[in-house]
């Protein structure tokens, strides 16, 4: 693994740090070392959630390494390549039927918000700096920054904080919905731990369902969600996990699902 991106395991809870502090840049090696993290996790049935975070307590990322940009054209092939390795990482993360968890805090910048705009729960600092400044270098987000973000916060905020180059706090992050909730920073590692802990007790069968009638549903019409949603009635009936949880209910305990 490189030791840019560190990788641990927490019963059922897979922990990646971005190890470049204090700006946890996101180098062509540590792109190369999470597309390999990703397919990894992708076919371990242990995992049943992911945390992504940081070192340190400055920042989450600053995005690409831009000194690292012709290295990369040259290693790739063209900077179209070198682009879609990260919009495949990306893709394949939120694609995923594994809940994953981010943490925002300090700079969350370009690539620094464009991979967790991938990511399912999204938590940050209630100070952290948020945004997608490409244009203050004459550039544009190129690692699907600029969709997910219009999906996810709507067209408006989306333009708001893409032309005027804008960072927002993780308290506005919360207000316009780009993240789900905030904590001081000091508390901020753990909670996204706890929630890694909490999604991994879920049972696995039918977290995986309805990730799949989810993520991108803002894509399908009602009745194409009424399709998957039945077809996750079906791969549901009669799981262990299923009939856990109606024991568990009849005998007023609480369920111990994935056993």
């Amino acid at each position: 693994m490189d030791k840019n991106l560190l990788f641990q395991i927490d019963g059922a809870v897979a922990i990646l740090t971005i190890n470049d502090a204090p700006y946890n840049r996101m180098s062509l090696d540590f792109m190369d070392a999470l597309e390999e993290t990703v397919d990894k996790i992708s076919k371990d049935n242990a995992i049943r959630a992911v945390v992504l975070t940081a070192a340190g307590l400055d920042n989450f990322s600053v995005g690409m390494n831009l000194k690292q940009f012709q290295e990369g054209i040259k290693k790739k092939g063209s900077s179209d390549a070198l682009f879609d390795q990260r919009l495949k990482v990306i893709d394949a993360i939120e694609r995923m039927h594994k809940p994953w968890i981010v943490t925002l805090f300090g700079y969350c910048l370009g690539g620094g918000l464009e991979v967790p705009l991938g990511c399912h729960f999204r938590l940050a600092a209630d100070d952290a700096q948020i945004g997608l400044p490409e244009l203050d270098l004459g550039a544009v987000p190129a690692w699907g920054g600029s969709a997910r973000l219009a999906k996810c916060v709507g067209e408006n905020h989306a333009m708001d904080m893409i032309l005027r180059s804008k960072k927002i706090s993780g308290k506005r992050a919360l207000e316009i919905g780009l993240v789900h909730e905030i904590y001081p920073i000091d508390e901020l590692k753990d909670a996204a731990i706890a929630l890694g802990h909490e999604l991994a007790s879920q049972p696995a069968v039918a977290v995986a369902s309805m990730m799949k009638v989810l993520v991108n549903s803002s894509e399908k019409n009602l009745d194409e969600l009424l399709i998957a949603e039945r077809k996750a009635v079906h791969e549901n009936n009669n799981t262990k996990d299923s009939q856990e949880g109606m024991m568990a209910f009849l005998e007023k305990r609480k369920p111990q699902f994935n056993k």
